[in-house]
């Protein structure tokens, strides 16, 4: 028997991590755990999930590069085969360190950026292999991207 396909989730907690949650149909039909920072909503997630926590990036140089070390090391000690993300800044890291590790991945634009594109999903229009956006006002933003819908 061959090996099962394990998606990596990767998000910020709040609002992003709300979103993932949505997809539980999606991703609980694979092997897969998640890539977050700690929080009461992360942590609650920790004793139903696999977690693994990475450090909060927010605007800081040192803690970007904590996080991206963190990010890289588990996705390379997990090996999945894809990485999906919801965002922000956490989640973009993820991405980014997925795509060295040779992952394909996926990044969904956040339901609360109707109107225009967020930083993370600027970033990750340039390099990922399949983008969803949610409005489809954002059309013009990403043209080699897929309307989605909403997740809620």
């Amino acid at each position: 028997m061959g090996k099962q396909f394990k998606v990596c989730l990767a998000c910020s907690a709040g609002g992003h991590l709300s979103e993932m949650l949505q997809l539980k149909d999606f991703y609980s039909r694979y092997e897969h755990f998640f890539i977050t920072f700690r929080r009461t909503d992360t942590e609650s997630l920790a004793g139903k999930e696999i977690v693994s926590f990475a450090e909060r990036p927010g605007r800081n140089p040192l803690a970007t590069a904590k996080c991206f070390l963190q990010c890289l090391l588990t996705i390379n000690r997990e090996k999945p085969d894809l990485v999906v993300s919801t965002g922000a800044d956490l989640g973009i890291i993820a991405c980014i360190a997925g795509k060295l590790l040779g992952r394909k991945i996926v990044f969904i634009e956040s339901f609360c950026r109707p109107l225009k594109p967020g930083v993370s999903g600027r970033i990750a229009y340039l390099f990922v292999d399949l983008f969803i956006y949610q409005w489809e006002e954002l059309r013009k933003f990403y043209p080699r991207g897929i309307y989605g819908g909403s997740v809620f």
